[in-house]
């Protein structure tokens, strides 16, 4: 396995025409890789699970025939079910025989109104219990989880815990370009092209503003909608989150440091670019692989991205595949 992994790493050479980080970056969400996969939005199946917590997430399953398995999305900040690195997987994946599930995380996708309580990145016991609910659906086969972005961060929160469960469901968990320290990924986010800003900024402003819309008795984000950057809102906004002292007390609880990779029981894999925009590369440079971890550190593939024209085709899926291919 560890030659073809090899192979598979240096073979990744993106077009000079898409080779920059932040074409990159942007193709990973661009609706042109979705334009044609609208058939397995169709035939998805919506689940609302029920958590340990008291909390409701909305997660979507397209059931294949006859299935190899499981495959678990997870998206990232401001995305959903419906992000086109989500979909663009997920009907990768149900071409190849498996059922495929989209998990949206609370205030994400449409299902604010599921919960009164916002959302923030150390909710991890629902998250957590969702994806354990939905491995049940595997009908006995393997069952997979994929992050990307802060969902690869929860990813690997969720199989840092179930190395600690003597009951295995998932067999392999992979991370696309996870935030290891939030605070720092906020604040490249601020500090960097400012696209990357006034898009994160724009889209939690709505959600925001969508969750006033439903709880407005509890709610008053009115003042902060002035916030220039990411951070400006995020120091704003604790105030609604009072068992934090601060936003660095905040951004600790899912902050991921040396010796949380020392302690997996499950193959872990992830994947993360030298020019990635958004996640500084130096949280990765202490990080080194192990018998349960692997890092793909490529040169290029932006955040999230990793995708390569004529066909327009996303890399890590492959690897992803050819991985969980061995491991079976």
């Amino acid at each position: 396995m560890k030659k073809l992994l090899k192979s598979d790493k240096n073979n990744f050479r993106p077009s000079l025409l898409i080779r920059n980080p932040h074409i990159q970056s942007i193709l990973a969400s661009s609706k042109i890789r979705v334009l044609a996969k609208q058939a397995l939005l169709h035939h998805s199946e919506e689940i609302i699970v029920a958590t340990s917590t008291g909390s409701r997430l909305i997660a979507f399953l397209t059931r294949a025939d006859t299935p190899k398995g499981l495959i678990i999305l997870l998206h990232g900040w401001e995305g959903s079910s419906s992000s086109a690195y989500m979909v663009d997987a997920a009907a990768f994946y149900y071409k190849l025989g498996f059922s495929v599930c989209r998990l949206n995380l609370r205030d994400h996708g449409d299902s604010h109104h599921l919960n009164e309580g916002l959302f923030h990145g150390a909710l991890l016991e629902e998250t957590f219990d969702a994806v354990h609910y939905l491995t049940s659906l595997s009908s006995g086969k393997p069952a997979y989880l994929i992050g990307f972005s802060m969902g690869g961060n929860f990813a690997l929160r969720i199989a840092h815990k179930y190395s600690s469960l003597p009951d295995i469901a998932l067999k392999c968990v992979f991370a696309v370009s996870p935030s290891l320290d939030p605070h720092k990924t906020t604040l490249a986010i601020d500090s960097g092209y400012s696209f990357y800003r006034k898009y994160f900024l724009k889209k939690w402003k709505r959600s925001l503003k969508k969750k006033q819309k439903l709880f407005p008795h509890k709610y008053d984000f009115s003042k902060m909608m002035k916030a220039q950057t990411c951070m400006e809102l995020t120091e704003a906004i604790m105030p609604y989150y009072p068992e934090f002292t601060n936003y660095l007390s905040y951004f600790q609880l899912y902050t991921l440091k040396k010796d949380f990779f020392e302690n997996f029981r499950l193959p872990v894999t992830i994947f993360i670019a030298d020019d990635d925009p958004v996640i500084p590369r130096k949280d990765f440079a202490q990080l080194e692989d192990n018998n349960y971890l692997k890092i793909f550190r490529l040169k290029y593939g932006g955040h999230c991205g990793f995708i390569n024209l004529f066909p327009m085709v996303c890399w890590y899926n492959k690897v992803i595949a050819d991985i969980i291919s061995q491991a079976d």
